[in-house]
């Protein structure tokens, strides 16, 4: 794997992206986007409704079927003041489902918009749920906001005198659905519908994962048909999705933590598939990949934490590889099937039925990918993380890409059209 990735110059991945190309609303019809198809080099179009018709038969597809939650809260002051409490990750407690669950306090780490007015004291809102009347109440700890989150996010205690009433359903009632910030508008009511994937179960998100969003019920049905096997694996996907690379090169960009579940069925899914899936979008890429280099670590110590099995940003880089890519661990290759088996192997030993990690990889010109195959992906922003996945993964060809879809009326980005990418 190349140590020169970290080197890479984030300018040498812009192109002209002019505001209109960028897909403010989804068309009516989810599926009848348009697809470019890009094999082994050649680029083509077709509508989204086809692409069974492109895919090998007895592949295995995995979808990420987490739910975007609407993690924007507003708070008025008395003085007037609004307060935006945009809600990142868990904090107590950590783990989603439960979080979800929660009665009368929790806490998050979040970002806060207008924080200037918000120097002390309790955030409080009235509404009515159920027919009950409610008061909820935010508070600021500024100690622990510092210790955990870095400096960027804020931990915020929830509080609300209602114990029948779950977290879970206090944000249905006040929260509001969070869409990209480059769409430039507000959000509105269809977005609850078009925003979220039709396969989309487990709450968590604060950004959707867009290439699921061109799926319908009938191409899912049309995939099933066409001998394609379909799992499902879980990330959460954080607001760093959208962070800007500032630093002119990647080594200054420090890529956010997003948690991922993934269930022993779909780990040996993928062993009698060979190790080999396609991907639908890039979060299930992230996700499929680090299971690769979580196995890697248990290679050389069985016993970690499923905290520690945690991929840091360049910890693929660091590892030495062999001329197929694999990591060598005591001078032995480690293979995507052993690889795999080992995080089996690690959860019948402990006798959970799914794993709980996280990760923090980045993707870019330099990895050599272990599991993913072929990918279905939106067009992504200029100097993007994104970005430098796809080119890592079409081996620097992302120009000829991208360049079609311009020339070709394309939409861009979340809301956009899609892509079958078959290096």
């Amino acid at each position: 794997m190349s140590t020169d990735t970290k080197h890479i110059k984030i300018q040498e991945y812009d192109y002209p992206l002019p505001d209109e190309r960028i897909a403010k609303f989804p068309i009516t019809e989810r599926d009848h986007s348009k697809l470019l198809v890009y094999n082994k080099g050649q680029v083509s179009e077709d509508k989204f409704y086809h692409i069974s018709d492109h895919l090998p038969k007895g592949a295995l597809m995995v979808f990420n079927n987490t739910k975007v939650i609407q993690a924007r809260m507003h708070f008025r002051k008395e003085t007037g003041a609004l307060i935006e409490v945009f809600l990142m990750e868990p904090a107590a407690p950590t783990d989603y489902e439960l979080m979800f669950q929660t009665t009368q306090h929790c806490a998050w780490l979040c970002m806060v918009g207008n924080l200037k007015k918000w120097k002390e004291g309790a955030l409080r809102r009235k509404f009515v749920i159920k027919g009950n009347e409610l008061t909820l109440s935010a508070t600021m700890d500024r100690e622990k906001a510092a210790a955990k989150a870095g400096g960027t996010n804020y931990w915020i205690d929830f509080e609300w005198d209602n114990g029948k009433v779950s977290f879970a359903e206090i944000l249905e009632e006040v929260g509001e659905l969070p869409i990209p910030p480059y769409l430039n508008r507000s959000t509105q009511e269809s977005d609850k519908t078009t925003y979220q994937t039709v396969y989309s179960k487990i709450k968590g998100s604060v950004a959707a994962p867009t290439a699921g969003l061109h799926f319908t019920d009938k191409v899912l049905a049309a995939i099933d048909e066409a001998g394609i096997e379909r799992d499902e694996l879980t990330l959460h996907v954080g607001a760093g999705t959208f962070k800007p690379v500032k630093s002119t090169e990647i080594a200054g960009h420090n890529m956010h933590t997003e948690y991922v579940v993934v269930h022993r069925h779909t780990l040996e899914r993928l062993l009698r598939h060979g190790c080999a899936a396609i991907a639908v979008g890039t979060t299930s890429v992230r996700t499929l990949e680090s299971l690769y280099y979580m196995g890697v670590k248990l290679e050389s110590n069985a016993s970690l934490s499923e905290e520690e099995l945690h991929v840091g940003q360049w910890e693929p880089y660091d590892l030495e590889h062999n001329a197929d890519g694999w990591a060598v661990v005591d001078g032995v290759p480690v293979s995507p099937g052993k690889s795999i088996q080992n995080l089996i192997d690690y959860l019948d030993r402990d006798g959970i039925g799914a794993l709980h990690s996280s990760t923090q990889i980045i993707i870019a010109p330099g990895y050599s990918y272990k599991i993913v195959r072929i990918l279905v992906t939106n067009f992504h922003q200029p100097q993007s993380t994104l970005l430098l996945l796809v080119s890592a993964f079409v081996k620097g060809d992302w120009r000829k890409i991208y360049d079609y879809a311009l020339n070709h009326d394309f939409r861009f980005l979340s809301y956009g059209d899609s892509s079958l990418l078959m290096p």
